[in-house]
């Protein structure tokens, strides 16, 4: 089984570069398990204290079940991965039936943050890219998908997420064995890593 973790900052264009190397890999190889299903249950905070939580911060993941769970798949067993709502903060009833496949792909802003989690990696990717792009696709996200105002979006970008990537974001950069930059258009690169993984496959 190959084990890799993939991070980088909100827009960097991680998701793009995670389903360019999904499609190129024979179908049912690759497990995914995004950071955002670990997100922290909050159904025990007050609806409106939600809105203050800070979904950048490693405090808001449980980190445990995220390294319990990729442990598992590495075991052979299958998994039952959380779902998170954004809408309301909370962890869903719902789950979904994960089986141990080939490659497991952790995908996700934090995804080498956690010491444990990133000692079970046996690859460590980081995506980057500039600051302005960044922002620039995270305004156009936000407003599309999440139905916010551009000025909320630069609002919240200013007070929480520049400050998170920077205190714990780009150090993460120094764990990685590969930076990608210009994300999901950095066609060499994920050329480069689709290769190592065919490559891995084959053995």
């Amino acid at each position: 089984m190959l084990i890799i973790g993939i991070a980088g900052g909100t827009g960097s264009g991680k998701t793009t570069v995670v389903r360019k190397i999904i499609e190129s890999l024979p179908a049912g190889e690759v497990v995914l398990l995004p950071q955002d299903s670990y997100y922290k249950d909050s159904s025990h905070i007050p609806v409106e204290e939600r809105q203050n939580i800070n979904f950048d911060h490693p405090d808001a993941f449980e980190w445990s079940l995220l390294s319990k769970h990729v442990m598992m798949l590495k075991e052979g067993k299958s998994i039952e991965q959380p779902t998170y709502s954004y809408l309301t903060c909370t962890r869903q009833p719902e789950t979904i039936h994960i089986e141990p496949r080939e490659v497991v792909i952790i995908e996700g802003i934090l995804a080498l943050c956690d010491k444990k989690l990133r000692n079970m990696m046996d690859l460590k990717i980081f995506v980057d890219a500039d600051p302005d792009e960044r922002l620039i696709r995270v305004i156009q996200r936000d407003v599309i998908e999440r139905g916010r105002t551009a000025e909320a979006v630069m609002e919240r970008y200013t007070r929480v997420l520049k400050p998170m990537h920077l205190q714990f974001i780009e150090p993460c950069k120094r764990y990685a064995d590969l930076i990608v930059p210009e994300g999901g258009s950095n066609k060499v690169a994920i050329d480069i890593l689709t290769m190592y993984i065919k490559k891995h496959l084959k053995n």
